[in-house]
């Protein structure tokens, strides 16, 4: 039998056993809690920033402001990327879509581009483009059609590879939105020997109009352009580029040239179409990017003025970039027609977009504007790649 004094020992050991025991417990409950809640809160987390990342499509309609489509036609890759790079960083409202047709088979990777907003967007079922053909024609039809599936842009804009921004992002977006009407450059051509009297009727000499391609469409006249199949099928039928001489090494000369007509379907396609379909007061009669055309470099008369100036290093200034903003009219000779630019019903400038400029022209007006986004010693890193590059290219 125990004595008392030890019993009590006893039970003085057991009650802090047991004591021990329930602290023990306690404390793993608060240790499996706490890494629960972390686990949870990390999760958390996680879903948050993959919804920012894989789901902007599902913002709410009645957040999602419309969008524009930049509609890109290129040989290869964009070769101004890290130009169109720092204006679309300009943008932080998802206003913008971005689709790239080049030749087929070409893909818009790391490799390829180094700007993230170019990355895949080239459009899947590209056609080869050969200048002077339907097939241009047939790229931007293309391109509105991958464009149209996204039921949030509501202006589309074609730009070549050589093309540049003028203005931050926010006011060319709401320069272009502040109407309701497409820009479209287009005017009577009843001069140029371009019409072939084969389309009519389809297409009359008095709907024939000609002007640039680099357009901006409304949703409503992109739909227009894409359902078309009549007027459309008409320009691959009877516009085939003549063989001029530089192009002899391309094709053979032809035994009978009368089957080839210079149409130069990019230029009045959608201006003619627009026409046909009674839609010319639905437009604002002039395009949004500049180009200077070389009314020089040609010997032949009749081809003067065919293809635009390129601008080259030597030529990027910023006087250059300031005289084209400050053009504010233009003039349309075969209509002896002033079309006085304006945006939200106050005279303004009359462009938006430049063209064309190669890359290290490009690459030196933007060192020159935004020297936050680059820094000269960047610049000129690329300029000397490329140049490097050029030269082994040609070796």
């Amino acid at each position: 039998m125990l004595s008392p004094k030890l019993g009590a020992q006893l039970e003085r050991m057991k009650r802090r056993s047991n004591s021990g025991k329930f602290h023990h417990r306690w404390k793993r409950k608060f240790f499996a809690f706490l890494l629960i809640a972390i686990c949870f809160a990390t999760f958390l987390l996680m879903e948050s920033e993959y919804s920012k990342i894989k789901m902007p499509s599902l913002i709410s309609p009645t957040l999602q402001k419309p969008k524009i489509a930049f509609l890109f036609i290129a040989r290869n890759r964009i070769p101004l990327d890290i130009v169109w790079d720092v204006f679309f960083q300009g943008d932080t409202e998802n206003r913008f879509s971005i689709y790239v047709h080049s030749r087929p088979g070409f893909l818009l990777n790391a490799a390829t581009t180094r700007s993230k907003f170019f990355l895949n967007r080239q459009v899947n079922d590209s056609v080869q483009v050969d200048w002077g053909e339907a097939s241009m024609i047939q790229a931007e039809r293309i391109l509105l059609q991958g464009a149209l599936m996204d039921p949030f842009n509501e202006r589309f804009l074609f730009l070549s590879d050589s093309c540049i921004p003028l203005y931050n992002f926010s006011y060319t977006y709401d320069y272009i939105m502040s109407t309701p009407n497409s820009f479209v450059d287009s005017f009577a051509d009843k001069k140029e020997s371009r019409y072939n009297p084969k389309m009519h009727p389809v297409i009359s000499v008095d709907n024939w109009r000609k002007g640039s391609q680099w357009v901006v469409l409304t949703r409503k006249h992109a739909g227009v352009v894409v359902e078309d199949k009549t007027v459309f099928s008409m320009f691959q039928l009877q516009c085939k580029r003549k063989s001029l001489p530089e192009f002899w090494r391309d094709r053979p000369i032809p035994a009978d040239s009368s089957a080839e007509h210079n149409c130069i379907p990019d230029e009045h396609y959608v201006q003619t179409l627009l026409t046909l379909k009674g839609l010319e007061g639905e437009i604002t009669r002039r395009s949004l990017t500049h180009s200077s055309w070389d009314l020089t470099s040609s010997r032949d008369p009749h081809r003067k003025g065919w293809h635009p100036v390129t601008y080259k290093l030597g030529d990027a200034t910023s006087s250059l970039i300031q005289s084209i903003k400050a053009i504010d009219n233009i003039y349309f000779e075969t209509e002896y027609r002033r079309e006085w630019c304006t945006s939200k019903g106050k005279p303004s400038q009359c462009f938006l977009f430049a063209r064309k400029f190669t890359r290290p022209a490009a690459l030196r007006l933007l060192n020159m504007v935004s020297p936050f986004y680059f820094h000269s010693v960047y610049i000129r890193m690329i300029i000397v790649g490329d140049m490097h590059n050029k030269k082994h290219s040609n070796e």
